[in-house]
């Protein structure tokens, strides 16, 4: 390491600046491990939840295995439903964690800037006693003439924009809160729409029925409104229960606890037209031209898990699949 040549007051400027650098340089340590961690903490949720999209549902089949009352398969869905409840919560925390952790590493590294730029000095040092000496005489002219002194002031031709400013950030982070408060407010009003949803009952033939419901309802809520209208009707609906019963779209089974909001937002689509389209249209499959793809939506299907499971190795059942979010149907199928 070279050895620094200069006078004792410059050595002891440079060697308090090595040692908060040094300093600076364990404090980012710790902060990267940090990071690290909350990082893998992080893609182990996501990856739980990209590989078991359908855990809910799957875990309800598995553990309702032979002849169970309606109490019992009730009480384990909701304990289902607020185990993965729990998980959304503790994947929002970490990642205002995580923001919050950045947002400290800003502030921290502006005030450093700011720091650095207010003790930036253009005069020139000549020797320590020569510092002394001067500062002493500036004193004592301040002293006799304290209406002479003058601070420099900005120039107006330069471009600070890229410079530390408190109340530009203010006011950035107020518009970030007044937007995202308008958001929250939109996508409230939306989920509070109400809007038709058109579907068939399906016992090997289409009954077809419609039901209003606000666009932030979920599926179960649906069934529960479509098995109180088709009760009427189907003796063997009398005594099912809403767990009994799978909402089926575009050829893919929803699961219960997706709302209609989920699908309109992502435009998510299956095999033979779109998820977020709930109004009628016929079956492009059975026209002449079932090769053609065609923006339209059809008519979703409920159906009794008893059914399914009888039939699914006949058309339509078996083109029918669990929604996975993670798979895409870019591609129009037919079959």
């Amino acid at each position: 390491m070279a050895q620094y040549k200069g006078t004792m007051r410059e050595a002891g400027r440079a060697m308090h600046l090595i040692k908060k650098r040094e300093k600076q340089k364990e404090q980012m340590a710790v902060l990267k491990q940090r990071i690290a961690e909350e990082t893998i903490v992080k893609s182990k949720v996501d990856k739980k939840f990209s590989a078991h999209y359908d855990a809910v549902e799957a875990e309800l089949k598995s553990s309702t295995v032979g002849l169970v009352t309606l109490n019992d398969m009730k009480a384990k869905q909701e304990a289902l439903v607020r185990e993965r409840e729990r998980q959304l919560a503790q994947r929002e925390q970490l990642e205002a964690r995580r923001l919050q952790l950045q947002a400290l590493r800003e502030r921290a590294r502006r005030r450093e800037q700011k720091r650095q730029i207010s003790s930036l000095s253009f005069a020139p040092d000549e020797g320590a006693e020569g510092a002394e000496g001067g500062a002493a005489a500036e004193r004592t002219q301040a002293a006799a003439a304290p209406t002479r002194r003058k601070n420099l002031g900005k120039n107006p031709d330069v471009d600070t924009s890229f410079l530390p400013d408190r109340d530009r950030e203010e006011e950035e982070n107020r518009l970030r809160e007044e937007l995202r408060q308008e958001w929250e407010a939109k996508r409230e009003q939306v989920k509070r729409e109400e809007m038709e949803v058109t579907f068939s009952y399906w016992d090997g033939s289409g009954h077809r029925r419609t039901v209003r419901i606000h666009k932030g309802g979920t599926v179960q809520q649906f069934l529960k409104k479509a098995l109180q209208g088709l009760r009427r009707d189907f003796r063997e609906l009398r005594a099912a229960g809403v767990e009994q019963l799978m909402y089926i779209k575009e050829d893919l089974i929803l699961p219960h606890y997706h709302t209609f909001y989920d699908f309109i937002v992502a435009k998510a689509r299956g095999k033979s037209g779109p998820l977020f389209n709930f109004d009628v249209h016929e079956d492009v499959r059975l026209l002449s031209d079932a090769t053609m793809e065609k923006d339209e939506s059809h008519a979703g299907k409920v159906v009794l898990r008893s059914w399914y499971e009888k039939n699914k190795h006949i058309f339509p059942a078996s083109r029918w699949e669990p929604y996975d979010p993670e798979k895409k149907w870019d591609k129009y199928t037919i079959r």
